[in-house]
């Protein structure tokens, strides 16, 4: 496990915190998506082959990367993700979404207004053929009823835990502090990650999630996962989730940290 002082995490923290919104290339910030396709993306959607996008459920339109569930009849447990080709250990991340429609009949009620990215994920190509969720840390995004309070950018654990104030979190999703933002608005989501050693959720310049040691954990571990319990997840993919509602994501972008800790 990587130590690092007190004093260095706070400035990298807060250069990070403080960084203007990404540009172009020149200030270290990269695209993810290109806005024209799908190009340097695995698709893994449960009970079918990597890479066989079901239905044409991501597609790309109108320079957004969609959700989409207008070839369905019903969904029937046909959770999807959407995976960046390359893994990522120390970085800053900014996704723009927003949900849209009416969520797909037969998807589960938590699945209303639900979606998110998947942090320090397995690869779409170790998933197995049935697994709903990779081993990740999810960056939950939920979308408001109109009714409820419904905060957005929590944390959810598949096959993984998670420690806060010093003790192991092994409850599946935990809230953030954020406010509840209602109909089909965009919202800019950050994430903070320094390997294995702290995760920050950050939504409109202010932190609504702090915690530390993602690793692998609970009872979502899928049989025969390489990595036994409690190893800390210091690097992995980056994934966008599909869970019966569509969502639409503009932005996509990494600012890669690694440099600072070599």
């Amino acid at each position: 496990m990587i130590r690092i002082t007190y004093f260095s995490f706070l400035m990298l923290f807060l250069i990070a915190c403080s960084s203007p919104a990404p540009k172009n290339k020149e200030d270290g910030w990269v695209s993810l998506f290109n806005g024209k396709d799908l190009d340097g993306w695995d698709i893994k959607i449960s009970g079918y082959e990597l890479n066989n996008n079901y239905n044409n459920t991501f597609r790309v339109d109108d320079g957004l990367l969609r959700v989409s569930y207008d070839q369905y009849d019903k969904f029937n447990g046909e959770f999807g993700h959407i995976f960046y080709k390359t893994p990522y250990s120390y970085y800053k991340l900014l996704v723009e979404y927003r949900f849209t429609g009416e969520q797909t009949p037969g998807g589960p009620s938590w699945g209303f207004r639900n979606s998110g990215v998947m942090l320090h994920a397995q690869s779409a190509a170790t998933m197995g053929l049935n697994q709903d969720f990779p081993v990740s840390i999810e960056g939950q995004f939920l979308g408001g009823d109109g009714i409820s309070e419904r905060h957005t950018s929590n944390v959810c654990t598949p096959g993984t835990n998670i420690e806060m104030n010093g003790q192991l979190v092994t409850q599946h999703c935990t809230e953030s502090t954020s406010k509840t933002y209602n109909g089909d608005i965009w919202v800019k989501a950050e994430f903070v990650v320094m390997g294995d050693s702290v995760i920050h959720h950050i939504l409109d310049g202010d932190t609504v999630l702090t915690y530390m040691h993602p690793q692998v954990g609970g009872n979502a571990i899928p049989e025969g996962f390489p990595l036994p319990e409690g190893t800390l997840l210091k690097k992995g993919y980056i994934c966008l989730q599909a869970e019966s509602h569509p969502v639409e994501f503009r932005k996509v972008e990494i600012l890669d940290l690694s440099k600072d800790k070599r």
